[in-house]
């Protein structure tokens, strides 16, 4: 870079350019350097450059969900504020796995598998992103190309003593758990990153830190000024205790039918509300803030506080019609037990029979994918989650004759029904 602006400069920016970094920066947790943003901004605009905004991704699973949607929401007001952002999908960087917040090497995914991973999020990060001020890039281009030399001067970067101050490499260490070479070198190979696209601020959540701070700390040693980092909180799911992930299964993902995301919404203690209108919403700051003052001062009813932020959720990436189909299934469901459309047809012809003639009824749920074994199938009837046509089986029904199923519908908790043929 040839325009190189000093984050240390005693001269204060200019009072819009502080305006801009505060509503930039709004809700996020760390920027740092603290101050460097407002002058960053105007240098920018000094020079007539956009800056260069990157967040990384490394396509483990198929699925962008609304914890990643809370990091790309903070790119697209950077983007409205004429600024381009660098997609980085890591589709290099997944081969070795992030150890962030590990406590253990994480499991190897295949090749094939990340690189369809990789166009599936890209795909839905452009349902928040705009593609006309993104910048697409995949860091096999560069790290695939780094010879056995340039390793070594990416390695002499950092000392191990540097990496091993990350918090999970610290605990792994003192509890004499494996570290492999190749973990320890994650932070140096997305650090590389922004030196490859020359970052001038770099985006991740508070779980990331480490790793963008090795990229600033690398940047000065290829010749370029060190990027800021900047934080944003990590969602919690809809446990409302682990932050969002698909391996939790406490995720919503941006595909997913708007009927369930409803019904998950719905379904999340009240107390993670103030953070999903935050953070989930797609709302201004000022606009969720209303609704958390709201159910705080008591002039929002909690359950209609969590309708609407349902139907904002559903609506970020859907018509408004389509929330407001989703909440009337929702309520013809369970405010009036009524049995959802379409539902799908379950055939016990193939489950074997007693010599009695019965069908085991736990076997019946695992035929249904909702128990994993007959065992948890039985804990689920006595329960009391299981239900034929509206009516809990007893706890201690787990026989039933088959003739009494046909044209039944079967449900098993709240959301998951089947027509027995």
């Amino acid at each position: 870079m040839t325009d190189t602006p000093n984050d240390a400069a005693t001269t204060p920016p200019a009072d819009e350019f502080v305006a801009a970094a505060e509503a930039l920066a709004r809700g996020c947790v760390d920027v740092l350097p603290a101050g460097a943003l407002a002058r960053r901004l105007q240098h920018a605009a000094d020079a007539g450059r956009p800056l260069r905004v990157k967040l990384g991704m490394d396509p483990t699973s198929p699925d962008v969900h609304l914890g990643h949607a809370v990091v790309l929401q903070r790119l697209r007001a950077f983007q409205d504020a004429g600024h381009v952002v660098v997609l980085i999908i890591g589709d290099y960087t997944a081969r070795v796995g992030d150890p962030s917040g590990r406590s253990k090497s994480r499991p190897v995914v295949d090749g094939d598998q990340i690189d369809a991973n990789a166009r599936t999020y890209q795909e839905q990060a452009f349902r928040i992103l705009d593609p006309e001020r993104t910048e697409v890039r995949w860091n096999g281009e560069w790290l695939a190309k780094l010879t056995p030399l340039e390793m070594f001067r990416l390695m002499r970067g950092a000392t191990v003593a540097r990496v091993l101050e990350r918090d999970d490499f610290q605990k792994r260490f003192t509890s004499n758990a494996p570290i492999s070479i190749l973990e320890l070198l994650y932070p140096l190979l997305q650090g590389y990153d922004s030196v490859a696209v020359e970052s001038d601020i770099e985006f991740g959540g508070t779980d990331q830190l480490f790793n963008l701070l090795m990229g600033r700390h690398l940047q000065p040693q290829y010749g370029q000024t060190p990027q800021l980092v900047i934080t944003t909180p990590l969602l919690r799911g809809t446990d409302g205790v682990e932050k969002m992930s698909k391996s939790l299964g406490n995720y919503i993902g941006l595909d997913d039918d708007p009927n369930d995301v409803f019904g998950k919404v719905m379904s999340i203690p009240d107390e993670l509300m103030p953070e999903w209108y935050r953070y989930a919403a797609g709302l201004t700051w000022d606009e969720a803030e209303a609704y958390v003052l709201g159910v705080e001062h008591g002039t929002v009813h909690p359950n209609h506080a969590k309708r609407t932020l349902a139907r904002h959720v559903i609506e970020r990436f859907h018509p408004r019609s389509v929330a407001q189909g989703a909440e009337e299934r929702f309520d013809a469901q369970f405010k009036r037990n009524e049995v959802p459309e379409g539902i799908p047809e379950l055939s016990i012809a193939a489950i074997p029979r007693t010599e009695a003639g019965l069908v085991f009824l736990p076997a019946v749920l695992v035929a249904a994918g909702w128990a994993t074994s007959n065992g948890e199938g039985r804990r689920l009837i006595q329960g009391g989650a299981v239900r034929i046509d509206g009516t809990q089986v007893a706890a201690s029904v787990l026989e039933i004759d088959p003739a009494t199923l046909v044209g039944v519908v079967l449900q098993a908790g709240k959301r998951r029904f089947a027509r027995i043929e």
